[in-house]
């Protein structure tokens, strides 16, 4: 009868004496995409590309599990994570896995069209495939308390949508030319990844938002789960989920970066942080 050692100890045995079990790296992107704060740095490619890389250089993988729960944000650092995943991706020759967990939505979605199959959980929320601007107007607030703005440009869009000057038609209109160029990138995109969309008359590209289950339906998702179970049942009970730590650096370190000059002032870290919880209350969170 083989002598049983414990796991703690079989960790300390030379590789050629382990139990070889199938391995599967795990990421985790949690976060809005592209928000700037040394206190809540947001998903970016400079904060995940750490973990990205030590997970797919892991040696005896059989897939990469990568977990989304994001509202969205940035569509740039959206678009240079996919296409991080999908470059590690085939370098590796290895199967990609998205796992939804509260939200995949805008941005967030995005990452989860690198994946070569999307799980979500039934009650996730998925989709809102579009693209979005929002900000503040202050203009009648500093003519109220009597200050008046002076901004001096070369090129009359130099200083488009000032916050604090009254918005102009011309600057709208440019706007949204830029986000339909964006809205048509992120349609190709996703109907390059998802060539099984079964729309039955529905336009999914309205930035609509729907639940995992219904996402599975109209195929915006390939299964319903969780990466524990559905990796348990595709490699066996004996899985070995390896999870990736994400590297964003110590509290001391964020403190010490907002204390710099030239470096987020507290009031522009509040409006950041508001507008951080705006994106997740759109979706119930």
């Amino acid at each position: 009868m083989p002598l049983a050692i414990p796991a703690p100890l079989r960790a300390l045995l030379p590789e050629r004496f382990r139990e070889k079990r199938p391995r599967v790296a795990v990421v985790r992107l949690s976060g809005a995409i592209g928000a700037v704060s040394p206190i809540r740095p947001g998903l970016s490619i400079g904060t995940v590309a750490g973990s990205l890389e030590r997970a797919f250089a892991m040696t005896g993988l059989v897939a990469v599990a990568v977990v989304i729960n994001s509202p969205g944000g940035s569509p740039a650092q959206s678009h240079l994570i996919h296409r991080r995943i999908r470059a590690l991706a085939a370098e590796k020759k290895l199967p990609v896995i998205a796992f939804v967990e509260d939200v995949a939505a805008s941005g967030g979605y995005m990452i989860a069209c690198a994946a070569d199959e999307i799980v979500a959980d039934p009650t996730s929320v998925v989709g809102s495939i579009g693209v979005v601007s929002a900000g503040f107007g202050f203009d009648r607030l500093i003519e109220r308390i009597g200050i008046e703005r002076r901004v001096h440009t070369q090129g009359e869009a130099k200083a488009m949508l000032d916050p604090f000057r009254p918005e102009d038609p011309a600057d709208v209109a440019r706007l949204k030319r830029i986000q339909a160029d964006v809205q048509d990138m992120f349609t190709t995109l996703v109907t390059s990844r998802r060539p099984n969309l079964r729309q039955d008359g529905e336009n999914l590209f309205t930035g609509a938002i729907w639940t995992g289950r219904q996402a599975l339906e109209l195929g915006l998702v390939d299964a319903l789960g969780d990466v524990r179970a559905v990796m348990r049942a595709r490699f066996g009970e004996k899985v070995d989920l390896r999870m990736v730590a994400e590297a964003r650096g110590s509290i001391l370190a964020r403190l010490l970066r907002r204390a710099t000059p030239g470096g987020i002032g507290l009031a522009e870290e509040a409006l950041g942080a508001i507008e951080e919880r705006a994106a997740w209350a759109r979706f119930g969170l």
